[in-house]
C-alpha cells in the first residue's frame, strides 16, 4: 500500500503464490519498467538484489541498491568483481566483509515505526523464536536451550518451500516434547504480543547474518535477545543492555538465567535511539542528497 502510483508487476505475493514456479520474470518486468519511467526521478533506489546492475550503468539519473542478503557465496563475490562502481548501501558492517572492495556508499541499519510496536514493561514467562525454519536460524537449537533452562518455548516461524524437507526431517520430530509449541507463521499484529509477552527472544543463527530484523522487532517490544555471535549481531545487540551475545550453547544456556538482571525499559531506549524508520529515513536522505548533488556537480563541471 502507498500513496504514490504504484506500478506493479503482478497482483500479489510471489512469496505465498504456488503457481509462481519463476519469480525471476516477474523481477524482469519489474525492472523494465522502473528503465521505462527512469527520467522521471531524481535518484532510484533498488532493492532487487543484483538482476538490475547490467542495466543501472546506463540509467540517465543517479542510482543506489540497498543488498539485504548474504553476501559470502562465490557467485555473488564474481558478480561484484564485473560491477565495482556499482553504488551500494549495506544494512551492516559484517554484510560488507565478503566484497569490501564495493563502491559502499553506507551502512544503514534498518528501523521500524516507532509505534508499530508496543512496549511490555512486564516480562514473559516463556521463551520465543521467531522467523524462518532452515537450517541457519537455527530452531533446533533454541528448542535444546529451553529443555536446558526447563523453560517452555514458542515457535512462531514459516516454512519455505525450500526448507520444507529439513523441516520434516530435522524440526518436525523435536515439536513433541511437552514444553515446546508450535505456532506457525503469524502477522505483523501478532508479533507484537508474542515478543511482547516472552521472557526472551532466542536468536541461535549458524551463519553470516546481514541484519536480523527479529532483534529489532523484540527490542521495541522491551523483550531482551539472545543471539549467537555471527554476521551483524554484535553490531544490532548491545551485550548486556539489549540481552547478550553468545558462541555456543551453553553459554545461551546460562545466558538464559541472566536475562533477569537486563532492563526491558533499556532494550525499548536502545531501539528508539538507534533503530527506528525515521532514523533510517534520514540516513537514506542523506545518501540521496550526496549522490544527486555529485551527480549534478559531474554533469556541468
Amino acid at each position: 500500500m502507498t500513496s504514490a502510483r504504484l506500478i506493479a508487476p503482478t497482483r500479489r505475493s510471489l512469496r505465498k503464490n504456488e503457481r509462481c514456479k519463476d519469480p525471476v520474470a516477474r523481477e524482469l518486468i519489474l525492472i523494465d519498467h522502473v528503465i521505462e519511467h527512469a527520467s522521471e526521478f531524481d535518484i532510484i533506489h533498488f532493492h532487487t538484489g543484483y538482476p538490475h546492475f547490467a542495466i543501472c550503468r546506463y540509467l540517465p539519473v543517479p542510482h543506489v541498491t540497498t543488498l539485504h542478503g548474504r553476501l559470502d557465496i562465490p557467485d555473488f563475490v564474481a558478480v561484484h568483481e564485473r560491477f565495482r562502481d556499482v553504488p551500494l548501501v549495506s544494512i551492516s558492517n559484517a554484510q560488507r566483509a565478503p566484497i569490501i572492495s564495493a563502491n559502499w556508499q553506507a551502512t544503514i541499519y534498518h528501523g521500524l515505526p516507532e509505534d508499530l510496536f508496543r512496549f511490555y514493561p512486564d516480562r514473559g514467562d516463556y521463551l520465543a523464536f521467531l522467523g524462518r525454519i532452515s537450517p541457519e536460524k537455527g530452531a533446533d537449537r533454541a528448542i535444546e536451550i529451553a529443555k536446558r533452562v526447563g523453560m517452555p518455548l514458542k515457535i512462531a516461524a514459516k516454512v519455505d518451500r525450500a526448507d520444507r524437507s529439513y523441516f520434516k526431517r530435522v524440526v518436525e520430530p523435536l515439536l513433541n516434547d511437552s514444553g515446546v509449541e508450535w505456532i506457525g507463521e503469524i502477522t505483523d499484529q501478532q508479533k507484537n504480543e508474542f515478543l511482547g509477552k516472552a521472557y526472551v527472544l532466542l536468536f541461535p543463527i549458524n551463519w553470516p547474518e546481514p541484519f536480523g530484523l527479529v532483534m529489532i522487532e523484540a527490542m521495541a517490544c522491551g523483550t531482551p535477545v539472545i543471539a549467537y555471535d555471527r554476521g551483524s549481531v554484535p553490531e544490532i545487540m548491545e551485550n548486556g543492555v539489549t540481552g547478550f551475545v553468545v558462541t555456543e550453547l551453553d553459554q545461551a544456556v546460562e545466558a538464559t538465567r541472566r536475562v533477569r538482571d537486563v532492563s526491558r525499559a533499556g532494550c525499548r531506549k536502545v531501539f528508539k535511539k538507534r533503530f527506528t524508520a525515521g532514523r533510517m529515513a534520514n540516513d537514506y536522505v542523506d545518501v540521496y542528497e550526496r549522490m544527486v548533488h555529485a551527480d549534478a556537480t559531474y554533469a556541468y563541471a
